[in-house]
Formats: structure tokens, C-alpha cells, sequence
């Protein structure tokens, strides 16, 4: 006799005791690893032809302290290099701004100059090594530091490759490191576009970001949903500028998140590519696989480990890595099991790097290129998923597109809620959480903690002042008001005077104030 319960994932998905032959038509539907939809992978080879990057993600102190850290993972097997940056310049502040006090080099690597990027990037061969640079409202600035490193260095731009996050409409929705109001955001969006299209033809311009859509609490449903939604509002800036959608489409990266529901994470991944898949050949008519292909960059649960009994999240993040293999991912970052007591120390970043070792030379399975197609619950499970998120983008549509919908509150309002249900759950004990709910342990574990020296902040400001005495102000004034300038013209690309900028001894900090003065700052 068989239980009337209905079993449910995590996002609501209902589970049947036995899942049935899907109705599918295989060639149309599915097809093949590396042809349209891509529903089982955007290479037709997929893991046989070449593995995922690892790329682990790593940004602490200074710049020298992070350079090292760069060096041992590579020294180690990673085979991409992911910065994380602090907080003064994810907002566009120089270590030096009183509002940057007591948070530099905390949460990631401290940046004002392009002496810190040539540092931060010392011994790195950049045109061997893809860098990703998790920065959103000051992606531009960023990206025109690591561009003039690379100069620098005479390194030609056409060999670098990487990516900047660059997504800042899930700033407004999740996150919260915004700058700049949306109509702005964008232009500077589409400016990089525009700019890399011609001149950096390798770098990812943007990886639109669920990830932090995910962590903030969504289901997997609203996590694929409002990430697509946001590409779409992209997607639409650019074209309203002139560009083609194939143009800047093979360009356009994501970023996932995995999580604990190990079935239902393997089936989002795989509605993401189909849907994807449509929209850019249906909607902007792009007939270009690449600017069809749904390539992405999974990051395993932050939000999923826990401070209670902190070994086991080696489990969880393995658990979850597996899934995003499996999913089809194109680069990969695990997570070290001390991160819910701070960043990662040497020792944890090495395991986690590890895990992913494991995976890709020990378990077999990158010899299968979608190795659970066909499972009558996986695909079951990836037509809900892809029902469900059409829903959404037509809601969204009503609203008048995500920007709209942002402004109207309705991602936001879907999250909160979300997370709500999500926490009400592991409070009442439907989702059960090992040592936080259930099984858990009288004996403390005792793990290092990587701690931030408090002294970091002040050689940070003695070098950025060393700096800012040795260049020509002058010229700093120059560039500054031809910033302002082209900020005022909307016809004008702003990367190249950025860059130019940049070079001169501009600092990040100031560039951003320049451009508050001309865009203003977002108020939620």
C-alpha cells in the first residue's frame, strides 16, 4: 500500500514514490550534449573534451597577503583564479574614505590603485590563467585596472580571459553593493559591452547572478526565474544601444548557485540551458550556439554550512559539487567548511579544492556527458522547473520587464517570502538540518579561524597616500573632468577615458564619486 503524503524538494516540486515514463520527444526536446536546446550540455563532449575550471574564490587582507594565497592555489591545481573584494571597493570607496573605516580587507582584498592590481596579479600569467572578478556597481573599474596591468605588461587584450560579475539589477533585489540608480547601472553595462565586443574578445562581460538571489532565499525555481529575467533586461539595453544580440550573447556568462536538494539542483541546472536556448533564438533572434549557450559558474551553498559541528560542511559542499558536475557546470568553486566562522584559512580552501580533484579523477563521472538524461524523475523534475520559471518571466513581463518589476518590489516580496517558508521549515522540523535540528553533538569542535590583522587598514592608507602624493594632480583633474564629461553624454562609451584614467594614477575611489556627481546614488 502506498503513503498518501505528498513529498515535495525544498522549492515545492512534487515527488512521486515511483516517477513514471515521461511524454518526451528526445530529439526535439532534449537533443544532444552541444545542439539546441542544450538541455544535456552546451559541448558535445562535455567533461571528455575538457574538465570545468576550478576556480576557488579567494580575496582577504592586502593585496601581497591574497597574491600568496593566488600562488598556493595554483601551485595546488586550480585551474582559475576568482578575487573577492572587500567592501569600500564593491561600493566605490577608497581604503582612505571615512566610510571605508574599520571594514578594508575584510570581507575580500582592499583595492584603490593600480599599484594594488599589479600586486594583487603579481606572477600571474594572464594570459594563462582566467581571472574572475566577483564586482558589480565598480565592475567597469575593475575590469580597466586588470586591463591596464595587462598593458603594463604587454600582454595583448585579445589573449586575456575572465570575467567580471558585472550583474547589478540583483544588487537591487538581493544584495545590496548598488551605486548607481538602474538607468545608469545599465548604461555602464552596455558600455563594457560594447568596449570587450571589440576589445577583449575572450572576457566574459557579465555573469548574471542567482547565486545571491539563492543565498537571500529563494527557491530553485525563482533562483533560475529572476536570474534569467535580469539577462533578459540586459539583453534588451544592449540592443535598445544598436548592438546585435549575437554580437555580446557569446559573452554573457551565469552564475548559479547548488544547494542541498541534490535531485532537484541537477534538474535547474538543465532547465536553465533549455530555457535559456529559446529565449535567445525566439525572442532576440540569435542564431549564433554561442550566444545560445547557457554557460555557467556554480558556487556550492554558503547559506547551507553551518557553525554547529563545522567538519561536517566537507559533506554538504561535496554533495552539492557533485550535483553542479552533474548539472553540467562550466567552472566550479567549493566552499571551505570554516566559512560560516569566517573566510577560508589555507587549510580549508586545500580541501575544498580537493573535493572538486576527487570528482573530476575519481569517481567516473565526466565520462558520460549528462550521465542522468533519460531518468524518468530528472526529467520530470526539469519540466517543472522550466513550467515553473516560464510562469514567472510571463508575470514579469506583465509588470513591464525585471526593471519594473524591481521597482514594483515583486522579486523582493517573492524571496521574503520564500526564505520565510524556508526558516519556518527548519524551525518546525520539516527540514531537517544535521546539527542545527537534529543530530546534534555535545562535543565542541575547535577549527582555526583566519583572522584579519586590525594594522592591515592603516599600511593600506600609508601606501594609498605614498600614491597619491607620487603622481601629477593635474592630470588626476584632467581625467576626472573628462569622466564627468562623457558621463553627461550618453554617446559616449566610458571605458577607453577610464582606462586612460586608470594609467594616469586615478583612483577607484575617485572615478566613482565623479560618476555620483553625474548618476546620483540608488535609495531602496
Amino acid at each position: 500500500m502506498t503513503s498518501s503524503k505528498v513529498y515535495k524538494t525544498i522549492s515545492g516540486l512534487e515527488l512521486p514514490l515511483v516517477a513514471e515514463p515521461q511524454v518526451i520527444d528526445y530529439k526535439e526536446k532534449l537533443g544532444n550534449p552541444g545542439q539546441f536546446p542544450y538541455t544535456r550540455g552546451i559541448q558535445e563532449t562535455m567533461y571528455r573534451g575538457k574538465l570545468w575550471t576550478m576556480r576557488q574564490y579567494a580575496g582577504f587582507g592586502s593585496a601581497e597577503a591574497t597574491n600568496e594565497r593566488y600562488k598556493f592555489l595554483l601551485s595546488e591545481g586550480t585551474t582559475g583564479l576568482s578575487v573577492a573584494f572587500d567592501l569600500p571597493t564593491q561600493m566605490g570607496r577608497d581604503s582612505d574614505d571615512p566610510i571605508s573605516s574599520g571594514e578594508v580587507g575584510k570581507v575580500g582584498v582592499s583595492i584603490s590603485t593600480i599599484e594594488d592590481m599589479e600586486i594583487l596579479l603579481k606572477d600571474i600569467p594572464l594570459d594563462k590563467v582566467s581571472v574572475s572578478m566577483t564586482i558589480n556597481a565598480t565592475a567597469h573599474i575593475l575590469l580597466a585596472l586588470f586591463l591596464v596591468v595587462a598593458r603594463r605588461r604587454g600582454i595583448s587584450w585579445d589573449k586575456l580571459s575572465g570575467t567580471i560579475q558585472n550583474d547589478v539589477l540583483k544588487e537591487y533585489i538581493a544584495r545590496g553593493t548598488y551605486i548607481y540608480p538602474p538607468k545608469p547601472a545599465l548604461r555602464i553595462i552596455t558600455d563594457i559591452f560594447s568596449f570587450c565586443s571589440k576589445n577583449v574578445p575572450k572576457w566574459n562581460t557579465i555573469s548574471v547572478s542567482g547565486y545571491h538571489i539563492r543565498e537571500a532565499g529563494s527557491d530553485a525555481i525563482q533562483e533560475v526565474a529572476f536570474t534569467i529575467a535580469d539577462a533578459i533586461a540586459y539583453v534588451e539595453a544592449a540592443v535598445k544601444t544598436g548592438l546585435k544580440a549575437d554580437e555580446f550573447l557569446p559573452r554573457v556568462a551565469f552564475f548559479l548557485n547548488c544547494h542541498n536538494q541534490f535531485l532537484e539542483e541537477i534538474a535547474k541546472f538543465r532547465a536553465a540551458r533549455r530555457i535559456w536556448a529559446k529565449i535567445t533564438k525566439n525572442r532576440f533572434g540569435a542564431t549564433n550556439p554561442k550566444s545560445q549557450a547557457f554557460r555557467f559558474h556554480t558556487q556550492t551553498a554558503g547559506s547551507s554550512l553551518t557553525a554547529q559541528q563545522p567538519q561536517i560542511n566537507i559533506v554538504r559542499t561535496t554533495v552539492q559539487a557533485l550535483a553542479a558536475v552533474l548539472g553540467g557546470t562550466q567552472s566550479l568553486h567549493t566552499n571551505g567548511f570554516d566559512e560560516a566562522l569566517g573566510l577560508p584559512t589555507e587549510q580549508s580552501a586545500l580541501l575544498a579544492l580537493r573535493t572538486q580533484q576527487i570528482i573530476a579523477e575519481e569517481s567516473g563521472v565526466i565520462d558520460v556527458a549528462d550521465p542522468l538524461g533519460g531518468s524518468f524523475l530528472i526529467e520530470q523534475l526539469t519540466n517543472q522547473i522550466e513550467l515553473g520559471v516560464d510562469k514567472y518571466l510571463a508575470e514579469i513581463d506583465k509588470l513591464g520587464g525585471m526593471v519594473k518589476a524591481i521597482e514594483l518590489g515583486f522579486p523582493q516580496r517573492e524571496i521574503e517570502e520564500s526564505a520565510y517558508q524556508y526558516q519556518k521549515g527548519i524551525e518546525e522540523l520539516k527540514l531537517k538540518i544535521v546539527g542545527v535540528n537534529c543530530h546534534k553533538s555535545i562535543h565542541s569542535e575547535v577549527v582555526p579561524v583566519l583572522k584579519i590583522d586590525p594594522k592591515l587598514e592603516q599600511e593600506q592608507n600609508r601606501r594609498l597616500e605614498k600614491f597619491k602624493g607620487s603622481r601629477s594632480s593635474s592630470k588626476v583633474k584632467e581625467y576626472l573632468n573628462k569622466i564627468k564629461l562623457s558621463a553627461e553624454d550618453e554617446s559616449i562609451n566610458l571605458m577607453p577615458i577610464i582606462v586612460d584614467a586608470i594609467d594616469s594614477g586615478v583612483t577607484l575611489g575617485e572615478i566613482s564619486n565623479t560618476l555620483r556627481e553625474i548618476f546620483g546614488e540608488y535609495a531602496s
